[in-house]
């Protein structure tokens, strides 16, 4: 890759902004385009084909062709198998280009891109690639004359509805266990960030998925994203973003053909440290449960519980930290944060910090924006925060802490459960009593013990409560793209005969 004289990488030539359906790169039905915008210095990367719901047409009608006649969903879950690792090699083999597009796109650190989510994609393929040829129902001991099994089939046409903060993760997950399980697909990526989506649907025809099997549409929420969610001949609709637009999905779903929908959406995601913990790594699993992707992670730890043994020391450590952590180019190295994604979401977070010093909190560092150009915001700690401050209720989706001090383990379960959210949550303690009891109280999907962000591949990820249900990841993920059928027939001389 080419570098220019003062460090930083070129602007790469964007190679597909068009709509991939039926196997192909077409413009939308209207010939309507939009900015995708690069999130350093706002400026224009490139020109995107915009889809609306005559092109969601186009896309499903594919999409049902290829499920109803196509062979992908006849094939063996070997046969399937083998293509899927043939698309997870060319990840592996287009990774900087890959983590490239989603820097530019959505302000992530290309050099994490490289050695994280670009590898992790690809590892994810392999994942559901093995798991294509193991999906098996069950023999069932019936309780009369009769002989039953169910067998597990592809759920049909699913709509994928993914959000703008980690393009390619939530493609791959959304994308890769429906492609093992036989269904056929159409991907509706975040308006803030198609690139790299089209990229992966590209890889997906050069490894051998058949024409109509991934289709995607670029376009806006209330337009391409609602035609997926209402589509009568879409099977499923699979979304991750807000609470506020997973509502509209459902009930889009519910009033078209009933079609069955997995959201995983908002969090509030508490972190509670205990006296017992030491200092130094407290400090930085905090400071990387909130800044992780510049806090734009649905799990993002916003809501720190210190005890109160350990609070005011903890305090200067994360004042200490947090100031040498270092906001810039994300395509720098030596950067540990990049832009927000866009205009509004850099103004929606600077509305919530000011917000935060009228209600009270005490801002212990950050508050600003940095840069003379883009939508970089500092690092931000507020400390003496309530439980009915906005800052500690509402989903901020950036680096926005929120520090509050405890007492008693009974106190802050009850605390950490006070919120509309239910996605994750971190306890870093030594005391294996007090990580058992908090982490079996704790309404939340995922619980992580003196650790953050440990995702995997085998490990369910999902909501409680208002952050949504159905599981992403693991084999949980694999069965949601399946319906269960049952077939029952009598044993012979049996009174059903």
């Amino acid at each position: 890759m080419e570098s220019q004289s003062n460090g930083t990488i070129k602007l790469r030539q964007i190679k597909f902004t068009k709509l991939f359906i039926n196997g192909d790169f077409v413009d939308s039905v209207s010939g309507r385009t939009f900015d995708t915008i690069d999130p350093r210095n706002g400026e224009v990367i490139a020109k995107v084909s915009e889809g609306d719901k005559d092109d969601v047409d186009l896309a499903v009608k594919a999409a049902r062709e290829a499920f109803d006649h196509g062979p992908w969903p006849r094939m063996s879950g070997y046969q399937r198998g083998r293509i899927m690792a043939k698309l997870a090699d060319l990840i592996e083999q287009n990774v900087e280009e890959l983590a490239y597009l989603d820097t530019v796109d959505a302000g992530k650190l290309f050099g994490l891109g490289k050695v994280m989510d670009i590898p992790g994609a690809a590892q994810l393929v392999h994942y559901y690639a093995g798991a294509a040829d193991k999906i098996h129902g069950d023999t069932l001991k019936m309780s009369r004359e009769l002989q039953g099994y169910t067998l597990r089939e592809p759920i049909g046409v699913v709509g994928h509805i993914i959000p703008w903060n980690f393009p390619t993760a939530m493609f791959i997950m959304k994308v890769a266990p429906a492609l093992a399980a036989g269904c056929t697909m159409v991907v509706k990526p975040a308006e803030q960030t198609p690139l790299s989506a089209l990229f992966y649907a590209y890889l997906a025809k050069l490894a051998g998925v058949p024409d109509g099997v991934l289709n995607v549409v670029n376009g806006f929420g209330a337009t391409a994203g609602a035609a997926v969610a209402s589509h009568m001949d879409i099977d499923m609709v699979s979304f991750t973003g807000s609470t506020e637009v997973g509502r509209l999905v459902m009930q889009a779903a519910a009033s078209s053909n009933l079609k069955p929908v997995c959201l995983e959406l908002g969090g509030k995601s508490p972190m509670i440290i205990f006296d017992d913990a030491d200092l130094d790594k407290a400090a930085d699993l905090a400071l990387l449960g909130i800044l992780f992707n510049k806090g734009e992670i649905c799990v993002a730890s916003s809501r720190l519980f210190v005890q109160e043994g350990i609070y005011d020391e903890l305090v200067k450590k994360l004042a200490e930290k947090a100031k040498k952590w270092i906001v810039g180019d994300p395509l720098d190295p030596s950067v540990n944060q990049g832009p927000q994604v866009d205009k509004k979401q850099y103004e929606k977070i600077l509305s919530y910090i000011e917000l935060g010093n009228q209600e009270g909190a005490t801002l212990l560092t950050g508050g600003k924006a940095c840069g003379e150009k883009g939508y970089f915001i500092e690092p931000t700690v507020f400390i003496d925060v309530k439980d009915d401050m906005s800052i500690a209720k509402d989903e901020i989706f950036g680096p926005v802490l929120s520090l509050m001090k405890f007492k008693t383990v009974e106190e802050v379960i009850q605390r950490a459960n006070a919120t509309r959210y239910g996605l994750a949550a971190g306890v870093v303690t030594n005391n294996l009593d007090i990580a058992n009891t908090v982490s079996r109280s704790i309404r939340a999907g995922v619980i992580w013990i003196n650790c953050y962000f440990a995702f995997n591949s085998d490990a369910p990820y999902g909501g409680y409560k208002m952050s949504g249900f159905g599981r992403d990841m693991g084999m949980e993920a694999l069965y949601k793209y399946t319906q269960v059928k049952t077939i029952v027939t009598p044993i012979y001389n049996s009174p059903w005969l």
